[in-house]
């Protein structure tokens, strides 16, 4: 009972820590050939929006291209974790 108890504050802690250095990444995801743009944190909150002024004449291709520059900034920040983990060998303990 008290190793899982270990091994659970040990999980607690590493993510934590990945945590705090995912809060200090970022990565730009676009839509409709760079018109639209989304920077967003590790922690997948999107901290800024550009969209070029051609853009908002049309408002479902707008939202189209938004809705890819979100979907490719979230892949980006899931490929920086990914990397992030497997650097600070992130592991379950007792898996």
């Amino acid at each position: 009972m008290f190793n899982k108890l270990k091994n659970f504050k040990e999980l607690r802690d590493q993510a934590k820590q990945l945590q705090s250095q995912l809060s200090t990444e970022t990565a730009e995801g676009s839509g409709a050939w760079g018109k639209v743009k989304v920077i967003m944190n590790g922690n997948q909150e999107v901290q800024s929006v550009i969209i070029e002024p051609e853009m908002l004449a049309d408002k479902e291709k707008l939202e189209g291209a938004l809705k890819e520059a979100i979907n490719d900034a979230i892949k980006k920040i899931q490929r920086i974790m990914a990397m992030k983990m497997q650097q600070g060998g992130f592991s379950l303990p007792g898996m």
